[in-house]
């Protein structure tokens, strides 16, 4: 059985189009660079947020807290979003 190509043709327009926009996109830029203008806002990476200040931590007995961090240090080492390294060193800081 002859091995048949599928769809040749949509998939030509697929990647001309793509290389279409890139290709716009790229003689946009040059010509704003050139002019010296500024990208539309639409176009410019947005600013970071400023980052909250931190809140004191409120009193509270010491055993109680460590326990407590510990506990959650486990959890999240547990569900993955701590490596080993990590559990290890946040652990360490907690205890020292």
């Amino acid at each position: 059985m002859p091995f048949m190509r599928r769809r040749p043709l949509l998939r030509a327009a697929a990647v001309g189009g793509v290389a279409y926009m890139g290709a716009k996109a790229g003689s946009n830029r040059a010509m704003q660079q050139q002019q010296g203008t500024q990208p539309a806002p639409a176009e410019q990476a947005p600013a970071p947020a400023p980052a909250p200040a931190a809140a004191p931590a409120p009193a509270a007995p010491a055993g109680d807290d460590t326990i407590t961090r510990l506990t959650k240090l486990a959890e999240l080492h547990s569900s993955g979003a701590l490596t080993d390294e990590e559990f290890a060193a946040a652990k360490a800081q907690v205890l020292a």
